[in-house]
């Protein structure tokens, strides 16, 4: 049963709660890619699977698929994603069945790509969660921390360390809309961090570093603006990275907002997973990347 030809894997990681009882927490599903066993024919065996999103990647379509004006997102997820996984559940924290888009569109080879730019152009993010379901939602309130990594006595960090670098920081995002086969006007929104208190204040010693998004699925300067402003609420904050291991929490997933704690003093830092390493073992430690959350005021150009 342990074979590479579209096997998947359902994992889960425990935790025992103080009364003893043990609580499973789900990681979700993987497809086996490859089985090794150095040991044949009863040694172990060491399984490397991959999320679901890899179907979609490498499932590129083999002729043109044409979306008509007017055409939904409901419209484009139900056709694409059923011809990849039959049965799989699609679940959006929006109105995706009313949200329309101008013009004729045509997913050329890419599923993956035809799919993303659509998803990006209406400022959600999308995977599939720890439930199998395939997710189209907004990116969580990085507001709202939902764990505490605390040194000291009744902490859970075990190590830490940390980063400043400025390579993958932007402090301004635009946003190019353009309509072939419409009447309607090519739009445009730049939306920049305006914070003072903002180490990429776009007029701050950070200096200028804009980041540029185009798609055709950008039709108003309303949507513009909104794209805009999604994206660069995730890339600003990058100059300063932190990399710890601490007592798994399987329920963490990237981009949950977080606090941070050093050993030795109170002050408290917020910060957005960006990367996690949850281990399998008992005895493991949690790795993760995060980057520290920058106060933003974001302030907004159209054209």
């Amino acid at each position: 049963m342990i074979t590479p030809y579209g096997t998947e894997l359902f994992v889960e990681r425990g935790l025992i709660a103080a009364a003893g009882t043990t609580i499973w927490v789900s990681q979700g599903y993987y497809r086996i890619e490859s089985v090794e066993q150095d040991d044949a024919p009863t040694g172990e065996v060491q399984i490397m699977a991959k999320d679901r999103m890899l179907g979609i990647v490498e499932a590129r379509l083999t002729a043109p698929v044409q979306f008509v004006d007017q055409s939904t997102v409901t419209n484009v997820m139900d056709q694409l994603i059923p011809e990849v996984y039959p049965d799989a559940t699609i679940e959006y924290d929006f109105a995706a069945a009313a949200t329309t888009f101008p013009g004729n569109h045509i997913a050329e080879e890419g599923r993956f790509e035809f799919i993303d730019d659509m998803v990006r152009a209406i400022g959600k993010i999308w995977y599939w969660d720890y439930r199998g379901i395939l997710v189209v939602k907004s990116a969580p309130d990085s507001r709202q921390p939902v764990w505490s990594v605390n040194a000291g006595e009744g902490g859970v960090l075990v190590k830490m360390a940390r980063e400043r670098n400025r390579e993958k920081a932007y402090n301004a995002v635009v946003v190019n809309g353009e309509q072939a086969g419409t009447d309607q006007p090519p739009v445009r929104a730049v939306v920049y961090d305006m914070a003072p208190s903002s180490p990429t204040y776009w007029h701050g010693r950070f200096g200028k570093k804009p980041m540029f998004y185009s798609s055709s699925f950008i039709h108003t300067n309303d949507q513009a603006v909104i794209t805009a402003a999604e994206m660069l609420k995730r890339r600003l904050g990058l100059p300063y990275s932190v990399t710890f291991a601490a007592v798994a929490n399987p329920a963490l997933e990237p981009l949950d907002p977080i606090e941070l704690r050093y050993s030795g003093t109170e002050r408290t830092e917020h910060h957005v997973i960006d990367n996690l390493v949850m281990p399998l073992e008992a005895a493991g430690a949690m790795t993760a990347t995060t980057r520290d959350l920058t106060v933003v005021g974001l302030a907004s150009e159209v054209s």
